[in-house]
């Protein structure tokens, strides 16, 4: 009996965890947009509670992490981008930048090198991160 009300309590709730919360996305961009950082931060990770997946709030949380100079976190979050999308020129440029302050020249280029070969928005910015690459390698 206990079972059976336990299942039917499922069912009646379940149906609020079928539906994503799409507004904690946008919140957080509004959020993040008027440099809230800190409640930004919480509506993506509420994004991602309903939708572990959500690339896109991993890469703001990213943007949220470098603002307030959490490297670490950054990358980590980055890195969650990546897995999720390979083919994420944003993520990809932003590791990569990130890869050179911390003076890993070898996986900076690596990784420039992946988005030369992916990028259709982030061309011109590879093409810089290149120079600074090969600038700073030098010395």
């Amino acid at each position: 009996m206990k079972k059976f009300f336990f299942k039917l309590l499922i069912l009646l709730f379940f149906p609020v965890f079928l539906f994503a919360k799409p507004e904690f996305f946008q919140e957080g961009i509004d959020l993040y947009n008027k440099n809230k950082l800190e409640d930004a931060k919480f509506k993506f990770e509420q994004d991602i509670v309903y939708n572990p997946k959500s690339e896109l709030s991993y890469l703001y949380l990213s943007k949220i992490y470098n603002k307030q100079d959490k490297k670490s976190l950054e990358e980590q979050n980055l890195k969650t981008v990546m897995l999720l999308n390979p083919k994420n020129e944003e993520a990809t440029y932003y590791l990569a930048k990130l890869k050179l302050l911390n003076s890993d020249y070898k996986k900076s280029k690596e990784l420039n090198t992946k988005l030369k070969l992916i990028c259709n928005k982030f061309c011109k910015q590879s093409d810089k991160l290149k120079i600074e690459i090969e600038n700073l390698s030098k010395k």
